[in-house]
């Protein structure tokens, strides 16, 4: 398999670079997922752009959390479980919380309803069956709500793909297995 290596922020292009600046000053650093990403700019630059616009969308920050875990889960992402576990709790949930997000078995109904709508997209290439569609109406949620929940699946997706493909370090505390 080809290696792949962090690039520095001397290693990126200038068309990058604003990215990085925008991570160093949030968290202090730039993640090594994001940097290699940063291999191309345009490709960091929209996903950026993608991952702050659906932050508008019918999930809340905490909400949102919960649904990286499990995408990140079910694609075997030890990266992104690693850093959103982090999050997650900075969202106000426990780590206990976010090891029974991962598994399917959160107390909430809603968020195992959520689970199996997500496991459905995810291993089902998008679809879900009507039963399942219709439990995760009877939440509340409407048709905005399923395209929402779509577009958190395909962001999380796509950096669970990009740690997968170039095996990217981990450089957040490891997630607890469940």
């Amino acid at each position: 398999m080809k290696s792949f290596t962090v690039p520095t922020y001397d290693q990126v292009s200038d068309n990058a670079k604003p990215a990085f600046d925008r991570f160093i000053k949030i968290m202090g650093k730039m993640p090594n997922l994001y940097a290699t990403i940063g291999y191309s700019a345009n490709a960091l630059n929209s996903y950026m752009t993608y991952v702050n616009e659906q932050a508008r969308g019918t999930f809340h920050a905490k909400e949102r959390e919960a649904v990286y875990l499990i995408v990140s889960q079910l694609n075997g992402c030890e990266y992104c479980l690693a850093s959103h576990t982090q999050s997650a709790i900075k969202n106000g949930w426990t780590e206990d919380e976010t090891l029974s997000l991962r598994a399917g078995t959160h107390p909430d109904q809603k968020w195992q309803a959520i689970y199996r709508v997500i496991k459905s997209v995810i291993e089902n290439k998008g679809q879900v069956n009507d039963e399942l569609l219709d439990e995760f109406y009877a939440l509340g949620y409407q048709e905005a709500g399923i395209v929402d929940l779509l577009v958190l699946i395909n962001v999380m997706s796509f950096t669970n793909y990009a740690f997968r493909l170039m095996q990217i370090p981990i450089d957040f505390p490891l997630a607890k297995d469940i």
